[in-house]
């Protein structure tokens, strides 16, 4: 094959210091239901900022990060009947989880995280491991789609059943939101938004939100959101914020409102309003990323919607830090893409 094959590797227990970027023999060559893919993007997502910035690290090994990773297929092995030498593809989340309910618990098998990921040229994995890509897309917009548009996806419509006139509420304007606002205005729902900056409240409205709170300027959100509601509340919450988000968010939601647990951005522990869910029969769902099979349904429908991610900067393999360090900041609105 003869390609350059830059791997970025991540030292034993992470750290933005402890990135580095090594040159590695091509993968091997596919076997059986396997392909190889010369890589072209990736996306940058919370769990990956966790995992290269330390705390979700492996402690004993070193790792290649990045869970997205859309290329060209450069070989196929034997049994590949899906995909041919030239398709453009993307990977899933979850490389084994083919269909039907999750059935393993946690990242280990997560690329990126509990095995290697796809900061790099090039790698060799079962056909299986990837989706097509949006006809049209590039392969930046497809990367987006691995992580937050899964995320989004199952949320609103794979456990949320969300329905055409129902009303929505979307925190911030990371991947996953921004997804999700997108997606229920192309299902004919309504959408309250949440954002400590009044520009990106603009910009969101300019997407098709209804309404927008600044959460900053108003620390109660979640009566602004009924009130907005006529008291009723949202039908579904897209909540990526965690404990310093959540009381809000199931204050906003309706009785019998579905709240999608997703994010962790506040942290990990906090107390459970667990009054307030019990007297409004509220519907709390867990959602990490989605199904090979739910991928596959999104893929269809950006192509019958026309959605296309909003991404808001580039950056080379070489400056991953540099990425993440935007992102950390919180400057951004949408996805942050790194072209391999």
């Amino acid at each position: 094959m003869d390609m350059a094959n830059r791997i970025l590797r991540l030292a034993p227990g992470g750290g933005f210091d402890n990135v580095s970027i090594d040159h590695a023999d091509d993968p091997p060559a596919p076997g059986h239901g396997e392909m190889t893919v010369r890589l072209r993007a990736s996306s940058l997502n919370f769990h990956d900022y966790g995992v290269v910035k330390g705390p979700m690290a492996p402690r004993d090994e070193a790792r290649i990060p990045l869970s997205d990773g859309a290329g060209d297929v450069v070989a196929v092995g034997p049994g590949v009947s899906d995909f041919a030498v030239g398709d453009a593809v993307v990977s899933t989340f979850f490389p084994d989880w083919i269909d039907g309910p999750a059935i393993a618990e946690g990242f280990g098998r997560t690329p990126g995280d509990g095995i290697d990921g796809y900061a790099r040229d090039a790698v060799t994995r079962a056909a299986t491991a990837f989706t097509r890509i949006p006809a049209g897309w590039s392969h930046a917009e497809a990367a987006t789609l691995t992580t937050a548009g899964v995320t989004a996806w199952r949320a609103l419509f794979v456990n949320g059943n969300l329905k055409p006139g129902q009303t929505v509420l979307t925190l911030g304007t990371g991947g996953v939101s921004i997804f999700a606002l997108q997606m229920a205005v192309a299902a004919g729902a309504r959408v309250i938004a949440t954002s400590s900056s009044d520009e990106k409240l603009a910009r969101l409205q300019a997407m098709g939100a209804e309404a927008v709170v600044n959460y900053r300027q108003t620390p109660e959100w979640g009566d602004a959101v009924r009130e907005l509601t006529d008291g009723r509340g949202v039908d579904h919450v897209v909540e990526v914020g965690g404990p310093g988000t959540l009381q809000q968010s199931m204050k906003a939601a309706a009785v019998g409102g579905h709240v999608s647990l997703i994010g962790v951005l506040t942290g990990i522990n906090g107390d459970f309003p667990l009054i307030q869910a019990l007297l409004r029969q509220q519907r709390l769902q867990a959602v990490l990323v989605g199904s090979r099979r739910d991928q596959q349904d999104l893929v269809e429908a950006m192509e019958a919607t026309g959605i296309r991610p909003v991404v808001d900067r580039h950056f080379p393999l070489d400056e991953l830090v540099a990425a993440f360090q935007h992102e950390e900041s919180g400057a951004h609105f949408g996805k942050i893409c790194i072209d391999i």
